[in-house]
């Protein structure tokens, strides 16, 4: 790697790990810097996978708390999210670079057009008025499915999630973002480590790439972390969405043309 390539690699990561802990959407930045580098489309999911997943487990920490009110989901989708997040990834391995590299622009546009959608789902899923009715639980078992799709798209890709999972807690009528939260937090952290170790068993992670991003990873969860309360949810928003369009349209281009 040149200089250029390894600051770039640190500054993308730190990025990441900044946009994560204030928002989601790290993905967005680290897989396309990996592919503008000429790592192929296969080994940049692998590397960005694995270079995140050290602070994406961090966070489930700060949720703690909340951990005695969610267990009795976790027997629910804890196990539909390992295996999930295995198939996911095993059918990575499996699908080839060509195919991959064909899904690429389309993933990385719904991986947008749900970073988009996030603060008004959010807004939608937020604590209801004084005088609103509960909502009543319907259909576990079809959240428990569509946790496993979820899981499953995790595991190939993994952009984009957080909203998933937080847009199904909501429609089977949990109400507490804190407790949707810190199940959302742990649930995806199971579903990119399971991917991240069956990326490293398969031998699938450029380490040496790795290995700068996590060091900028690091560094941007913790400026993140502390500066949260004063970077503009908005602004961070506005400015991930332009870069997942712009370069969901540069893939489109150079696929077609």
């Amino acid at each position: 790697m040149t200089w250029v390539e390894i600051v770039a690699l640190i500054l993308a990561g730190a990025a990441a790990g900044m946009i994560n802990a204030v928002a989601g959407g790290g993905t967005l930045l680290t897989f396309p810097a990996l592919l503008y580098f000429g790592t192929s489309p296969m080994v940049a999911n692998a590397t960005s996978t694995t270079a995140l997943v050290i602070g994406t487990a961090g966070s489930i920490f700060g949720f703690q708390k909340q951990f005695p009110a969610i267990r009795h989901w976790l027997g629910r989708f804890v196990p539909v999210s390992i295996v999930g997040g295995w198939l996911g990834s095993f059918l990575l391995t499996r699908s080839g670079d060509q195919l991959f590299a064909s899904l690429v622009p389309y993933l990385i546009l719904f991986a947008t057009v749900l970073f988009l959608l996030q603060e008004a789902i959010r807004r939608w899923m937020g604590p209801p008025a004084a005088n609103a009715a509960p909502r009543h639980i319907t259909a576990p078992w079809l959240a428990v499915v569509f946790q496993f799709g979820v899981a499953l798209y995790g595991g190939y890709f993994g952009a984009g999630i957080g909203i998933l999972m937080l847009a199904s807690l909501g429609l089977i009528g949990l109400t507490d973002i804190h407790q949707m939260n810190a199940l959302k937090n742990l649930l995806g952290s199971l579903i990119n480590g399971v991917a991240a170790t069956w990326f490293v068993a398969s031998g699938m992670v450029d380490w040496n790439r790795a290995g700068m991003m996590t060091i900028g990873a690091l560094t941007g969860y913790y400026l993140g972390a502390s500066l949260s309360q004063r970077i503009p949810r908005p602004m961070v928003r506005h400015v991930v969405t332009a870069i997942g369009f712009t370069i969901s349209a540069i893939m489109f281009y150079r696929q077609f043309s």
